[in-house]
């Protein structure tokens, strides 16, 4: 009996030291399943490196590490991601985003009308689920599910350009109040270009995994989530290596996109109070849209921003040509918190209502966390903090926190090594997300 306990432990110790030696010595295998993250406004693909045990997020051909969540049709293209976006406001009525927000849920007639008024592009209703009209060289309807399906092609190619082996399996995360119609229309979408999806994970628990708290000794995290078009609060609590999402509530109708509109606006009331017209030219409003983001996002490192943009004007009266006029204007942070105050008060709302029903104080939340490029303003967590009494945990790139924790869970489901604490979570199909709109 101890000879044949002496063999297996030789056995065992000879399987531990071949793979360190695998380890330290052969090159790491592939990762054979990618995380997905399918936004409403940005979506991301990354994976978990076997071996290292790293997350990467791949970046596109430019190297950006998101794509927009938008797709345009041509005559003979349907472009999705970036290239799309240029076309936003040259072809608008063929330039679809905010799928996300149609997929697999049921409307009635006047609700999906009220729901659609927004938008610049077409939503037409068909027994009981939104489609869009788009019209090319020939008139025809698209579902949302085909809608994400390209952004998810675009992913996959892009995850096989990087990694050089095709992909064929990944995980997914959806928003906590998807029910079950919703995550289903979200696999299909998968499916329609070739993807198998393990797993469909709640977007709270893959970014809270991605701050990793599946590991740390927290029973409460509060997840604010504030991306381009929505703010998403999230009550969850950690039992064991369970997370229970324990109340939801957010503002589907509040984002970057929002705060972005504030400061469109007031640059082009200052361009008609320095020109004494507006811009009308396609060009010259995208070019604008453009410069303003570009602050906004700058805003979050510097305390002013100079917009300079090119415009062309009819500043001579109506019926004569545009003259080119280069349009320059400071914008301080102060002025950009001025112009949204009443915007940012609104992420208050959802996260007092996510304590009310979860029955806590927010003295007893063990962690906030931040989801979203939106949560980067610094305005936005001086108010979090106060509020809380206590700084948010900003250790993970906000942007990126979803994708991460995506890419976690699709290492464990690949069995990549070094093995992972996997988070899963505890069903609670009796929830419902309370809005603030």
């Amino acid at each position: 009996m101890a000879g044949e306990m002496s063999i297996l432990g030789s056995a065992i110790l000879a399987l531990f030291l071949a793979g360190y030696l695998g380890q330290q010595y052969l090159p790491p295998p592939k990762p054979r399943v990618i995380g997905l993250d399918l936004g409403t406004t940005f979506c991301s693909v990354g994976v978990f490196h076997p071996g290292v045990g790293d997350v990467e997020v791949i970046g596109d051909e430019e190297g950006r590490k998101s794509i927009p969540s938008v797709v345009s049709f041509t005559p003979t293209q349907v472009l999705a991601g970036n290239e799309a976006q240029e076309l936003a406001d040259s072809s608008p009525q063929n330039t679809i985003y905010d799928a996300k927000r149609f997929i697999g849920k049921v409307f009635e007639p006047e609700d999906l009308e009220q729901e659609s008024a927004r938008y610049p592009f077409k939503v037409v209703y068909n027994n009981g689920s939104a489609e869009f009209l788009v019209s090319t060289n020939h008139t025809f309807t698209v579902s949302p599910e085909f809608i994400g399906s390209r952004l998810l092609l675009k992913m996959k190619k892009m995850a096989e350009s990087h990694l050089g082996v095709p992909v064929q399996k990944a995980v997914i995360s959806v928003p906590a109040e998807f029910d079950e119609r919703q995550r289903n229309y979200t696999i299909r979408a998968a499916n329609l270009v070739g993807l198998d999806i393990l797993r469909v994970i709640n977007e709270p628990t893959a970014a809270a995994m991605a701050y990793g708290l599946h590991k740390a000794d927290v029973s409460n995290v509060l997840v604010v989530d504030l991306g381009g078009g929505t703010l998403d609060v999230s009550l969850l609590n950690k039992q064991g290596g369970m997370f229970l999402t324990r109340a939801m509530a957010g503002n589907n109708k509040l984002g970057g996109q929002d705060f972005s509109q504030r400061l469109l606006q007031h640059a082009l009331e200052r361009v008609r109070q320095q020109f004494g017209v507006l811009p009308i030219q396609k060009e010259d409003i995208h070019s604008l849209r453009q410069a303003v983001e570009a602050a906004k996002l700058n805003l979050t490192l510097q305390s002013s921003v100079l917009l300079q943009v090119p415009l062309h004007l009819e500043v001579g009266g109506l019926g004569d040509p545009p003259k080119p006029v280069l349009f320059q204007e400071t914008i301080t942070r102060e002025m950009f918190e001025e112009l949204n105050a009443d915007l940012f008060q609104k992420i208050l709302a959802p996260v007092r209502t996510v304590l009310e029903e979860g029955q806590l104080e927010k003295s007893e939340v063990d962690e906030v966390v931040l989801v979203g490029g939106s949560t980067r303003i610094p305005r936005i967590r001086q108010i979090i903090a106060s509020f809380f009494g206590k700084d948010p945990n900003t250790s993970v790139d906000p942007d990126l926190a979803v994708v991460t924790g995506v890419a976690i869970q699709a290492g464990i489901m690949g069995g990549a090594w070094p093995l992972q604490v996997s988070a899963l979570e505890i069903p609670n199909r009796h929830l419902r997300k309370t809005n603030f709109n």
